[in-house]
């Protein structure tokens, strides 16, 4: 079925389900044998960038080949567009795996184009996209060198392209930054923002905290397989308070020992991360640093998500 095709035949769904959920997982579980990948996960996924986080082995990447039909679960259900998922659904999904999955003897422009048509595209649309794409990241000088021959950054990008080439309405991502460098890590940064602006859903799987919390309008973080905290991410931070201070200072640091003001710290010499104890007024804190450094900066934050992710993995653990 074609792209073309599967959006008509979807097209009371898109009705039904515009400004709602994307895409709902109710329940899902997923066991290999004794073990227990994912369980009793729900989650429900509205247009924007959604983040799905956890440590090694939490179980985002059995999630995500439950979305894209890869596994199937072993209970629980999964909706997408209003519906039950099915396969006539994949037309409209645009998927990166962890694990990269290029032909590397295929020259880049034939690959995309190749891949592109599997969707539905035209071969002459699917090359006028990838042209576009191609020059837009950086490899029009690639086009018709193999796959073999890019760099490990570059296949990536390729993979990216060809992810979005037939214009997905879900684009689910596992790990998408891996193997890129900063300056390529913030132009795959710009397209998501650009396609969550135009109404595209992102799913994207990361163990990079700082990644996310740039990112994501909402988050679920799981670990062992369960979900342990949901939500909008804005509004998680909110719930913890503003209990972080950050502190640049010339001098001394005699303020952060045996402090009943201050929880714990991370100091690096002239800066220095403080976790307010609980009740603590951060006025008297900067009473008290200004009596023995020079400050240049003294910030009252909400805690950062990898704050945060610590906090909630230590006690999911615990």
């Amino acid at each position: 079925m074609s792209s073309t095709q599967a959006s008509a035949v979807l097209s009371p769904t898109d009705r039904r389900s515009n400004g709602a959920d994307i895409l709902e997982l109710s329940g899902v579980r997923k066991c290999y044998d004794e073990f227990v990948a994912v369980d009793d996960l729900s989650l429900r996924i509205s247009p924007g960038i959604y983040g799905l986080l956890g440590p090694n082995g939490a179980g985002k990447t059995s999630t995500i080949r439950m979305i894209m039909s890869i596994i199937v679960p072993d209970a629980g259900s999964i909706t997408v567009f209003g519906e039950p998922l099915n396969r006539a659904h994949m037309d409209l999904f645009g998927y990166l795996p962890e694990e990269r999955g290029l032909y590397k003897k295929m020259k880049v422009l034939e690959h995309l184009v190749f891949l592109a048509q599997l969707k539905g595209l035209t071969a002459t649309e699917a090359t006028t996209r990838a042209r576009r794409w191609c020059e837009r990241f950086e490899l029009t000088a690639w086009t018709e060198k193999k796959v073999e021959e890019l760099s490990k950054g570059m296949q990536q990008k390729v993979q990216f392209i060809a992810t979005i080439l037939h214009d997905p309405r879900l684009i689910v991502m596992d790990e998408p930054f891996t193997g890129l460098d900063p300056a390529n890590a913030v132009g795959l940064k710009d397209v998501m923002l650009e396609l969550a602006k135009q109404g595209k859903t992102i799913l994207f799987s990361t163990h990079r905290m700082d990644q996310a919390e740039r990112l994501c309008q909402s988050i679920c973080l799981i670990n062992h397989g369960k979900a342990v905290l949901e939500g909008d991410l804005n509004q998680i931070k909110a719930r913890y308070g503003r209990i972080n201070v950050q502190i640049r200072y010339e001098g001394d640091a005699r303020f952060l020992q045996e402090n009943r003001l201050v929880q714990s710290f991370n100091d690096y010499g002239n800066y220095v991360e403080v976790r307010l104890a609980p009740g603590a007024d951060a006025q008297e804190l900067l009473r008290l640093a200004s009596a023995s450094a020079r400050l240049s900066r003294f910030e009252v934050m909400e805690p950062s998500l990898e704050e945060i992710f610590i906090d909630v993995v230590g006690k999911s653990n615990a």
